[in-house]
Formats: C-alpha cells, structure tokens, sequence
C-alpha cells in the first residue's frame, strides 16, 4: 500500500472531501510519520517495562451516594418533543 491510497482511503472512511492538493500535503505527512516511527523501531527496549502513563495516575472516585435528580416530569419539561413520558429523538440510523 502506498501513502496516497491510505490517505485517500482514510479520508472516504472519515468521509472528508479532500482535494488533490490536500491528499499531496497529507501524504507526505504521512510518510514522515511513518520514517519516525521506523525510526522508533530501532530504540533498545529490553528490559523496560510496558507502561501507559510515565507517572502514576490513579482514579479518584466520589463516594456513592444518594441524592435528589429530577422526576419525570422535570426532566421532560424543556424537551421539543415527548410521548408516554419519554423523549423523542430523531431516527440516528442509516
């Protein structure tokens, strides 16, 4: 595969309508991305551990707890459209 089919490829998958000049300009961005991670290939890893974060990062949760929401009625009370106590939204699929 080469960087001009990817590029194009990737653009009709995100459905963006690029231009000639466009698809030139991110192809060769592309290919530079991916020289630098050739690049990155030839790094000695051994012995380093796999990580995702180079600190440690931990989740700080809120206790679970109880509390006032709205009922029905108050969570309906702004919605354009509603029927049997519920929202009514537009059709999402294709």
């Amino acid at each position: 595969m080469n960087a001009a089919f990817d590029v194009r490829y990737t653009a009709q998958l995100a459905r963006l309508n690029l231009s000639e000049e466009e698809i030139v300009k991110f192809q060769a961005q592309l290919s530079h991305v991916l020289k630098y991670v050739e690049k990155l290939k030839e790094v000695d890893i051994t012995g380093v551990e796999p990580t995702a974060h180079t600190s440690p990062i931990y989740n700080v949760f809120r206790a679970d707890e109880p509390r006032q929401w709205l009922d029905a009625e108050q969570a309906l009370a702004n919605a354009p459209r509603q029927a049997n106590q519920l929202f009514i939204v537009p059709k999402v699929i294709e």
